[in-house]
């Protein structure tokens, strides 16, 4: 489904804007893309007077990451697999006349002895120029896109991203009147891919599902030792909002929604009682039980259970008791960012 998004925080944009060498940043088409260590994500838009319209999109799992845990190379199948997928987002952004964008990838990306030849065959493959950011640019791009969805009564957030590759946690200062913008932030290597690989027995069972979880409220402890904020959440001051697959599915699934719905999910609140119940429920079942799910299929049905774990760690140490679920994040905070830097420019 195509969208409109505001933006997170900032001037609206004005109609249109002429910049110096008479460009007009109204007319501009924007592209950004997102590969990850089990997606790749990318959204075309044009701005509008409060953000953007999203005119085309493609998001498929690729799984970039298969099998990098052990063997510390991108394997020849996940890079065939990711060169087919990125060739189509090349041949988008062509068609839709995309003339503003940037490509980025993430921990499978940082992490692969072999990138840098990977990067190669994508820019002579396909034409795109991939830049590897760090977890701290990620960190930052994945707040600019969810920052709007912030309850900006309250003066401080802990924001993550469960990735494929790795999960990012911030302390995010949010008060009104400032954009918000991160005091503290952890890029832990755990995701639902290499979590998954890792502990793929492990989760296969109930039992063995309650221990990962456990291995991984120590693993994640050290943020809250460094940052502590259990305070602020027992002074009322602190919410929760995640942004990630596996959030976005468990929204879906909360709502028992017949089909995946955007505007459904995005900006729910769900209760911490309704994720602990709905990932033990999708730990117990098969992976064939959860694929028959329509909002998961097939493509998540052995990565949503390493999701969920993750995701009861993080509420298991910091109990918020309910979290805002984002479908936004690190592609939507490059459009952002791009249309704020043009809006500058115009004004000069």
């Amino acid at each position: 489904m195509l969208t409109s998004l505001p933006l997170t925080e900032g001037p609206s944009l004005p109609t249109p804007t002429r910049r110096r060498g008479g460009r007009v940043v109204g007319s501009e088409v924007y592209a950004a893309l997102d590969l990850g260590t089990n997606n790749c994500r990318m959204l075309v838009a044009r701005p509008t007077g409060s953000g953007f319209h999203v005119v085309d999109a493609f998001s498929q799992a690729t799984r970039l990451g298969e099998g990098l845990v052990g063997a510390g190379l991108l394997c020849d199948a996940a890079v065939e697999r990711t060169l087919r997928a990125l060739a189509q987002c090349a041949a988008k952004m062509r068609r839709r006349g995309a003339t503003r964008t940037r490509h980025v990838a993430t921990q499978a990306c940082r992490q692969a002895a072999n990138c840098d030849t990977f990067i190669a065959r994508v820019a002579d493959e396909t034409g795109l120029d991939i830049e590897i950011i760090s977890a701290q640019e990620e960190a930052r791009l994945a707040l600019a896109g969810c920052a709007a969805l912030l309850d900006r009564r309250l003066g401080h957030a802990l924001v993550f991203d469960i990735g494929g590759g790795s999960t990012e946690l911030m302390w995010v200062r949010s008060d009104r009147g400032t954009p918000a913008h991160i005091e503290a932030m952890a890029s832990l290597p755990v995701g639902v891919v290499t979590l998954g690989e890792s502990h793929a027995a492990q989760l296969a069972t109930v039992e063995g599902y309650h221990r990962t979880v456990e291995e991984l409220v120590e693993r994640f402890r050290g943020f809250e030792e460094d940052c502590r904020l259990c305070g602020r959440i027992r002074a009322r001051k602190m919410q929760m909002l995640g942004t990630s697959g596996t959030v976005t599915t468990l929204g879906a699934v909360y709502l028992d929604l017949p089909r995946y719905d955007r505007a459904a999910v995005d900006g729910l609140a769900i209760p911490f009682s309704a994720i602990s119940s709905l990932s033990h429920r999708l730990a117990a079942m098969t992976p064939e039980q959860r694929a028959l799910h329509s909002c998961i299929g097939s493509d998540r049905a052995d990565l949503v259970v390493a999701g969920c774990a993750i995701l009861e760690a993080i509420c298991q140490i910091w109990p918020l008791g309910r979290l805002r679920v984002a479908d936004r994040g690190v592609r939507e905070g490059m459009l952002l960012n791009m249309i704020r830097a043009d809006m500058a420019a115009a004004a000069e």
